[in-house]
C-alpha cells in the first residue's frame, strides 16, 4: 500500500502569496519615495533668488548671494536646451571661496527624480562639468537649475527657471 502525504498548504489558490508579493511591493515603493524625498531635501542650503529674470537657454544667469557674492550659471546648448542631451555647465563664483558646486535639475511642477550633476574646479572659482535634463512627459516641461556651493559658512545656492519644449 502507498501512503500519499497531503502538502502543508493548500494548492488551490495562491492568495497568501499574491498579498505578500503586493505587500512587499508596496513597501519598496514607499521606501523609494522616503529615499528620493530625502536626497531632494535641501534644508541645509540658504537660497539667495536670482537677481532677475534670463533666458538660460541663450544666456548665462546669475544671482547675487546676498553680501557673500555672486554665482553664473552657463549651460552651452546652441540657443536651446533639449531633453536627454548632454549639455556643458559652467558656474562661476565671484566673492565666496567654494569647496564644491552642484547643479541640480529639478522639476518645477513635478517629481522628476534626481539629476544631480557635480561640477569639477577648472580654475579658482570657475566650475566645469556636464549635466542632462531628463525626458519631457509634456509638450513644455518647465524646470529648475539649482546651483549650490559649499562654502566654508556653509551652502548657499540660488535657481533658474527655464522650460524644454519636446521634439
Amino acid at each position: 500500500m502507498k501512503m500519499i502525504s497531503k502538502p502543508a498548504y493548500p494548492a488551490g489558490f495562491p492568495a497568501l502569496r499574491v498579498l505578500i508579493l503586493v505587500t512587499g511591493l508596496a513597501l519598496a515603493a514607499c521606501a523609494w519615495y522616503a529615499f528620493a524625498h530625502w536626497l531632494h531635501q535641501d534644508s541645509d542650503v540658504t537660497w539667495f533668488p536670482p537677481a532677475s529674470s534670463c533666458n538660460l537657454h541663450a544666456a548665462p544667469c546669475s544671482a547675487t548671494l546676498g553680501d557673500k557674492g555672486r554665482i553664473t550659471l552657463r549651460v552651452q546648448a546652441d540657443g536651446r536646451i533639449d531633453a536627454l542631451e548632454i549639455l556643458p555647465l559652467e558656474v562661476e563664483v565671484d566673492g565666496v571661496t567654494a569647496t564644491q558646486v552642484d547643479v541640480d535639475f529639478v522639476g518645477r511642477d513635478m517629481d522628476l527624480g534626481l539629476h544631480r550633476f557635480a561640477l569639477s574646479a577648472s580654475t579658482p572659482g570657475h566650475f566645469e562639468g556636464q549635466g542632462q535634463v531628463g525626458i519631457c512627459t509634456q509638450n513644455v516641461m518647465p524646470w529648475r537649475a539649482r546651483v549650490i556651493l559649499d562654502t566654508a559658512e556653509g551652502k548657499v545656492g540660488s535657481w533658474f527657471d527655464f522650460d524644454v519644449i519636446r521634439s
